[in-house]
């Protein structure tokens, strides 16, 4: 409707991603010293995490670079104190993320079933 090409513009943004994404798999390989198909088994869900935590809302539509951040600094924030702390386990940081992911969620729940009611 704009006068946007929409298949080239959906071709330049796999293209883009797939050239990001290898260049970002490089430099983890080339950090850890090594190569391993399982190797960032789980990041997904760190990724997912990040950007609910800043207001990106599952169902699409809302959410922006900014907020997605804060949940980036918020959750590093947090693996840090769990990490440096020493005296709790590693699992301690995946539990605490996932109970803040579930609080998360339930807040944008309740924020958009208000927002419905309006």
């Amino acid at each position: 409707m704009l006068g946007l090409n929409v298949r080239q513009v959906k071709l330049k943004a796999y293209v883009l991603d797939g050239f990001l994404c290898g260049v970002g798999g490089i430099l983890f390989c080339l950090n850890t010293l090594g190569g391993f198909v399982e190797q960032a088994k789980g990041f997904e869900m760190d990724a997912i995490a990040s950007s609910v935590i800043g207001g990106t809302l599952l169902t699409g539509g809302v959410g922006n670079v900014f907020g997605t951040l804060f949940g980036v600094l918020i959750k590093a924030t947090i693996e840090a104190f769990i990490t440096f702390q020493g005296t709790l386990s590693s699992w301690w940081t995946r539990i605490t993320i996932a109970g803040l992911l579930c609080f998360f969620i339930v807040l944008q729940s309740v924020l958009a079933m208000m927002k419905k009611k309006k």
